[in-house]
């Protein structure tokens, strides 16, 4: 095995993905400021790995920093949401159409063991572990579609809204829709129905956004 395979993560790395996940997760939410020294001393490490890592999350778009403020969660506007939400839209019908000719039994394994989890997070109210989930099933089938460069776009929209969709998942309601919305579009792939898994992707988004709306509009 190559020494970098088990070489453990640096504090920079560290902290960044522990921010990531703070932020991704909806622990610390849109809009909320991030406070570097408690951060520091609950993650017990020293401002300078922090101070990168929130450079490079500010890159990524998902913290600002706002003169004699200091860094905060970025937030979106409701133009941006339903912006990147169209972009979605559009980017990831093409992903389900070139994929669905695509699919295999070891596909359908992966979508079916990531809805597994997605019912079950769904059911226990356990958002992190359902929002990661839930990740690993859409991305396993735009995988499926032999498009990388389309791909990593799709994963750039998604990181932007990571958060507010945690918050979606905090509603049990919105967590059961998932759910149904997920089976069906998983019958119309394993039907080799392309344009009924767009429809029911694009019904799932719609109701995101909608809900998501709501509590921005708040």
């Amino acid at each position: 095995m190559p020494e970098s395979a088990t070489r453990p993560p640096t504090a920079q790395q560290f902290v960044l993905a522990e921010v990531r996940r703070a932020i991704t997760s909806g622990e610390l939410r849109p809009g909320a400021p991030i406070r570097q020294e408690a951060l520091a001393e609950r993650l017990e490490v020293s401002r300078v790995p922090l101070r990168e890592a929130l450079k490079t999350l500010q890159g990524e778009g998902l913290v600002v920093y706002l003169a004699h403020r200091g860094y905060r969660v970025a937030e979106l506007s409701m133009a941006d949401l339903r912006e990147v939400y169209r972009l979605r839209e559009l980017l990831e019908a093409e992903a389900v159409r070139a994929a669905v000719p695509l699919l295999d039994e070891k596909t359908f394994a992966e979508l079916e063991a990531a809805q597994a989890v997605v019912e079950r997070a769904a059911e226990d109210g356990s958002i992190e572990e359902m929002a990661r989930a839930n990740r690993r099933f859409h991305f396993a089938l735009f995988e499926a579609a032999a498009m990388p460069r389309l791909v990593r776009i799709i994963g750039t929209l998604w990181d932007s809204t990571d958060a507010y969709r945690s918050l979606y998942y905090t509603g049990e309601e919105n967590r059961r829709h998932v759910v149904a919305e997920h089976r069906a579009a998983l019958a119309a792939l394993r039907a080799s129905d392309p344009e009924g898994a767009v429809r029911w992707f694009d019904r799932h988004r719609a109701a995101a956004v909608e809900v998501l709306a709501g509590q921005l509009e708040e």
